[in-house]
């Protein structure tokens, strides 16, 4: 990134901070994550503002904030391993890569994939693995995993998730409850899930299948 590049993502990072208090950590793959680099070129004039961005394929780039806050709703700090459903644009999965030592993301839309892919690419983002899936069947080959990120809501979380989710790990998703959406923390412990409310929410929803 550019001296001009950096300081306003640093800015971004430290505008977030003052909306909603973030962990010195998350505050910091913030700061280092280049957000213009994930807007589509028209946007980016919005990068820094605190909004959600219309990218392809009638999909959404999450607000900052929101990412932000996801990010911190995982308590990353002695995690190895996370896996994301939804890559989107990639920016979330930009972020976790400076707390995770391997992120793993799926994303059912392909052409949005291989946007992802090579943003990753020309950023030298080397430790995030992509998958062109359903998110909802999970990337069994690597796991268990410490963690588990839903960037788009659901209405219940598919079991394989359950199963995929390390003993004492957290899963954080956007889940859609009486005509709203709430961000729940899940927790796993003999093999149940124990949830925790924390705040409401839009996301795009998960859909079925792959589109090409």
């Amino acid at each position: 990134m550019t001296k001009i590049v950096q300081m306003r993502n640093s800015k971004l990072a430290e505008q977030i901070d003052r909306r909603f208090a973030l962990d010195a950590d998350v505050k910091d793959a913030i700061a280092k994550t280049n957000r213009e680099a994930f807007v589509p070129t028209g946007f980016k004039h919005h990068a820094y503002k605190l909004d959600a961005l219309p990218m392809s394929a009638q999909q959404w780039i999450s607000s900052p904030l929101t990412v932000a806050k996801m990010t911190q709703y995982l308590s990353p700090k002695g995690a190895d391993r996370v896996l994301e459903v939804g890559c989107g644009s990639g920016y979330q999965a930009a972020v976790l890569s400076h707390l995770f030592r391997g992120v793993f993301t799926i994303e059912r839309i392909e052409p949005l994939l291989l946007e992802a892919k090579e943003r990753f690419r020309t950023l030298g983002i080397m430790n995030v693995h992509t998958r062109s899936d359903d998110g909802q069947k999970g990337w069994v080959q690597y796991a268990p995993y410490d963690r588990i990120l839903f960037s788009a809501s659901a209405k219940s979380i598919p079991k394989c998730l359950i199963e995929q989710l390390s003993e004492g790990g957290i899963l954080v998703a956007p889940i859609e409850k009486n005509s709203k959406q709430v961000i729940i923390r899940y927790r796993k412990k003999d093999n149940r899930l124990i949830e925790e409310t924390l705040d409401e929410c839009i996301f795009v929803p998960v859909l079925d299948g792959i589109q090409r």
